[in-house]
Formats: structure tokens, sequence, C-alpha cells
């Protein structure tokens, strides 16, 4: 009886009960951690906190589990000896992997999640577009997320693909900054079972930022006010993933000049989009103009700046060199951010 009350369950789509206190408890610990963590390495720690709490999450990744860090602690691999297990080895086939998982998803039961490069998704684009025609609740973990995947190049470096995965309807697409915006990502990937989520992670380590338990609750609306001032803001500064830490860095620095500048962190724009209009101007201060700062294309971020704003990003395929290096070319630095606030003001 219990086994088919869990077949039940499962194949209803409901979580498991008790699931969220796992995923809460993770969260709690990790909101006092300073140790830097690139989110790749914190999206494998909130599995090991999720995989036994959620035991229909069926993992893989395309020849790069390694990489992706997309195994667990009770990770089995599925094969001709173990047909019970929780993780398959795809093989360097991103879109054979990505539409079986669209496969398993319709016949139920499990919660399929798969990694590879974010540029590979490339290779994936018909299942990952079919995923979300067909509401399917399908988890893409898409790691190396920018230029700061480093010396392997352009071949290797995306620069459209956050904006390209953007545009799917039904998409959600989060880009975290830290552990615990990782964490927030899972859970409403999770608990999202009829249409897909793309997790885009880092391979570099970023730093973990504090936050108080009303920012925390924030994370969940899309974009929040991560770091604020005194009064109005002369300046609004939006970033999401790896340049968050910027962001915050340049923040200090121009505050140490007189201004007053707020910073807003947005993992998920196509959520935060969603919210009441009274919350998005809350955040956002129209009256203030604003910088967005993302390491990839520009486009997607003009309707949040404005005419009168600016964007710090990347319309042109990146190099091969150290990360720090190209972050420096590229303009992702904290006098290259000064230099733009300084000049809208």
């Amino acid at each position: 009886p219990e086994l088919a009350a869990e077949l039940e369950r499962r194949l209803r789509g409901e979580l498991p009960a008790g699931w969220h206190e796992a995923i809460d408890e993770f969260i709690a610990a990790e909101s006092t951690s300073a140790k830097a963590a690139a989110t790749r390495s914190s999206s494998q720690q909130v599995l090991n906190a999720l995989a036994t709490a959620i035991p229909e999450l069926l993992g893989g990744s395309a020849d790069l589990t390694g990489s992706n860090n997309t195994n667990h602690r009770g990770s089995v691999v599925v094969s001709a000896d173990e047909i019970g297990g929780n993780y398959i080895h795809y093989g360097v086939r991103e879109f054979g992997m990505t539409a079986i998982m669209n496969g398993i998803s319709l016949h139920g039961g499990f919660i399929p999640y798969g990694g590879t490069f974010l540029v590979f998704s490339d290779y994936a684009r018909n299942a990952v577009r079919m995923a979300a025609l067909m509401k399917q609740g399908v988890i893409l973990v898409y790691t190396h997320d920018s230029i700061g995947l480093g010396e392997d190049g352009p071949t290797h470096q995306p620069v459209e693909h956050v904006a390209s995965l953007r545009l799917i309807p039904g998409m959600r697409v989060w880009r975290p900054c830290d552990t615990v915006e990782t964490a927030v990502a899972w859970t409403d990937a999770v608990e999202r079972r009829a249409a897909p989520t793309s997790l885009v992670l880092t391979r570099q380590a970023l730093p973990q930022m504090p936050r108080s338990k009303s920012q925390l609750a924030d994370i969940a609306r899309g974009g929040y006010v991560l770091h604020d001032c005194e009064g109005e803001p002369e300046c609004v500064l939006i970033a999401s993933g790896s340049e968050v830490g910027l962001a915050v860095d340049s923040a200090r620095v121009l505050e140490a000049q007189g201004r007053r500048i707020r910073v807003v962190s947005m993992p998920c724009t196509d959520l935060f989009d969603t919210q009441p209009q009274q919350y998005r101007d809350k955040v956002l201060s129209p009256a203030a103009p604003r910088v967005a700062i993302e390491a990839g294309t520009t486009h997607g971020w003009w309707r949040y700046v404005g005419a009168s704003g600016a964007v710090v990003g990347i319309d042109s395929f990146g190099a091969s060199a150290p990360a720090k290096k190209l972050f420096e070319h590229y303009g992702f630095t904290r006098e290259n951010v000064v230099r733009v606030v300084e000049g809208l003001l």
C-alpha cells in the first residue's frame, strides 16, 4: 500500500510532504556563509539537500558531469546492471538528452534535470523549445555561463544565450549570484511542474551576499533591492549572476564619493516582470537613472534602464584569455561601472 501511494503521488506530480523543510534548513545555514563559491558548485550543494527529500529527481549530464556538478551524494548511475538508478550519462548529445528529459516528464513520476555548458544549449534548441511548448517541468542546468569560462575562447563563451532563453514563451530563466539565490532558483524550478526552467550558473567563484529576512523572501520575486542607500537613490544598478558582486563593489566606491546608490539583484527577469507594478517601481525607482550589468548581450536590458540609462554588457563574441583579463577587457570592472554612472549623473 505504501508503494502504491508513493507511485500515485509521483504520477499526480505532487511533491513529497516535508520536502520544503530540507531546502529551508539549507538556506538558513548558507545565509551566514562567507565562503565564495561558483554557482555550479552551489547547485550541487542544493542537490545534496534536495535529493533525499525528493526521490523522484532524475539527473544527468551530456558528458559533462564533473563540470556541471549535476551529480550528488546519492547519485546512482542508470545502467544495464542498475536500472533503478537516478542518474543518466547521456553522452555528447545535448539534443538527445533534452528530448529524453521531455519524454520522461511526459511519462510522469519523475522530475528530470540535465546539464551541459550554456553555449551548448544551441545544440538542444528544438527540444528546449518543445519543453516550453508542451509545458513540461524539466530543469535545464546550464553552467559556464559567460566569458568567465576563460581560455576555451569564444566558441565556448556564451554571449547571446541567456537573452535567447529568456525569449522562449513559458521558459523561466534564473541566473543566481550566490548559493542562497541558487537554492531559491532550484526551489522554484522543482515546484514549477507545468513549464521548464533554465538554471544559468558560473564556473568562477562568487562572493556570498548578506541579506535581511525580507530580502531573502524577495528573491522569489525575481528581483529585489540587495544594497540600498538612505533616502532616494541617485542611481540604481541592476545586475544578475556574477555581476551582482561587481555592482555592490561599484556602489561602495560611489558611496565613498558621496553618491546615493541602490543595487538591485535580478536573478530572474521574467519572474520579476510578473510582479505588481507598485513593487517593480519600488525596486527600480523610476525617477533615478539606471545601469544594468550582465556579461552577455545588452539587448534585453534596455526595457529596465530606459532611454536615460545604460547597459554594461557584451555585444560581440568573447576571446581566449584568463577570466580576470577578459572581464577587465570587456569593461566589467569597478572603474568602468563608476565611469558609466558618473557619465549619467
